[in-house]
């Protein structure tokens, strides 16, 4: 209904006539609710539950220190090249022994029922009512009554005392268990756990800060080094870790590193910091992005087909992957090279991968059957530079440049140590330069090659297209690495 202007002038009185009554009734209620809220406070130094937590409620309380964002080093001291010249294919030279692929032992496919969303239940206390989508299931939790209130307030250092004592005064010992429960199912990693929690936080609180500050208690309950710190009025949550984490902002606090994981790729904080340095009692284990072994997601298959050329025929091989996996994949920060290096590619789709190699593999000379994989790993994706795809630099998992149609140098780096190690038992390097990522083989043949301690190991660049094991792009020739990445037998 659309009113004239005397129409929205006696309106507009008549707001005003009774904002007054409303502001009095609002004002009772915030002090009545302001009240409770100061009484939940104070009740809370009386009742925590845990003695660690009135030693470290006391500590908040000292003065804090201003600490100033540094800002990780890049991965890479030059750009990577934005194309890469193709080399003319050649024959490679026949030799080395009978290569004869072994695949695991095959087991039967099982049809398996549809699993039913995993539901936590450690105690019913209070009705489950926390559930969210956690990487292909839906997952609940119970949260204590006492700890759904607790709120940052005021945005200060006092406010985070506040927070920190209702939640140790809440019953968050079934909670806890809970979130333990289930990254033992998962089998998750530290880099799981993380999502776990922060998952878990979002759904629980509405507002930003208090989503980090408990997840930031529940950290330090689970044993990680995490600390909080305010930016302005806001909380900055901060994760120890030993090993690099690039492109993320970090603190130091002595001689460790605290990283800023919610500003991955963000640069720094542009503001100083005003935080504690010591540590929640026996919160001392640093977050670990290793990925040795996957996380058992439900299953979300997809197919993929790749294909390529070789001196003018057509080579395809199929196989399926996880969904929920790539996406978990997808969430991490840029972790150092080792990590992507020695993570393994998902059982059912080596399988699946290794099985359409072998036929083409089986009953060639080493150097001919390696030589293959090479060139599927050339030719197989499209070159492109992680700026331009993603805006940002990432390496990927090998799981992860299988499922991408684009990919650079230490994409197919990584997935081409994988595959040779698998298939051909064989030792592999990464061989980095300043804007390059190759690998190196310790096989008897000649070609390019690089030096790593005693031993000589032979050049294969799974990006120069067409080049043959022992090629090196002619602008690397000449070049020392930077540094060599190790992958674990």
């Amino acid at each position: 209904m659309q009113l004239n202007k005397d129409g929205e002038l006696k309106s507009y009185r008549l707001f005003g006539l009774s904002s007054l009554l409303l502001l009095l009734l609002a004002t009772t209620t915030f002090a009545k609710s302001f009240e409770d809220f100061k009484k939940t406070q104070n009740s809370s130094f009386e009742t925590y539950r845990d003695a660690n937590d009135k030693e470290f409620s006391n500590y908040l309380k000292s003065e804090w220190q201003e600490y100033s964002a540094k800002k990780s080093k890049p991965l890479y001291e030059k750009p990577k090249p934005k194309s890469i010249t193709p080399t003319t294919p050649k024959q490679i030279i026949s030799v080395g022994p009978l290569v004869q692929v072994i695949l695991p032992k095959e087991i039967p496919e099982v049809k398996e029922d549809i699993k039913p969303s995993k539901i936590i239940i450690v105690k019913e206390i209070v009705p489950k009512d926390i559930n969210f989508e956690f990487f292909g299931d839906v997952v609940g939790f119970d949260i204590d009554n006492k700890a759904k209130v607790a709120h940052f307030y005021p945005q200060n250092q006092e406010g985070i005392l506040n927070f920190f004592n209702t939640v140790a005064a809440s019953d968050y010992e079934y909670t806890l268990e809970a979130i333990k429960k289930l990254s033992l199912e998962l089998e998750l990693n530290d880099w799981g756990v993380y999502q776990l929690v922060m998952k878990f936080s979002e759904a629980s609180y509405e507002n930003a800060d208090d989503r980090k500050l408990y997840a930031w208690f529940m950290f330090n309950k689970l044993g990680y080094d995490v600390k909080v710190g305010l930016g302005g009025k806001h909380i900055v949550m901060m994760h120890y870790s030993e090993k690099v984490i690039y492109a993320t902002p970090n603190y130091h606090f002595d001689k460790k590193k605290f990283y800023v994981i919610s500003l991955y790729a963000q640069g720094t904080l542009g503001k100083r910091l005003y935080s504690y340095k010591q540590s929640y009692p026996n919160a001392t284990k640093p977050l670990d992005l290793q990925l040795t072994s996957l996380p058992k997601f439900s299953k979300n298959e997809k197919k993929k087909t790749l294909t390529f050329k070789q001196f003018g025929e057509e080579y395809s091989t199929s196989y399926h992957y996880n969904q929920n996996l790539i996406d978990f994949m997808a969430t991490y920060p840029q972790a150092d090279y080792e990590t992507y290096f020695n993570s393994p590619l998902s059982k059912e789709t080596y399988e699946e991968l290794a099985r359409g190699l072998k036929k083409h593999l089986d009953g060639k000379k080493a150097s001919v059957a390696i030589n293959f994989v090479l060139n599927f790993v050339q030719k197989a994706f499209v070159y492109q530079v992680d700026e331009k795809q993603f805006g940002r630099e990432k390496v990927m998992f090998a799981n992860e440049t299988l499922y991408y149609d684009k990919s650079d140098c230490e994409d197919r780096a990584i997935l081409f140590s994988y595959l040779v190690k698998e298939l051909f038992h064989i030792n592999v390097i990464g061989v980095k330069y300043k804007d390059h990522m190759a690998t190196a083989l310790y096989i008897p043949m000649k070609g390019d090659s690089v030096r790593s301690g005693n031993k000589k190991f032979i050049i294969a660049d799974p990006t120069y297209i067409n080049a043959n094991i022992g090629q090196s792009m002619p602008r690397y020739k000449s070049k020392i690495p930077k540094s060599f990445i190790f992958v674990r037998n």
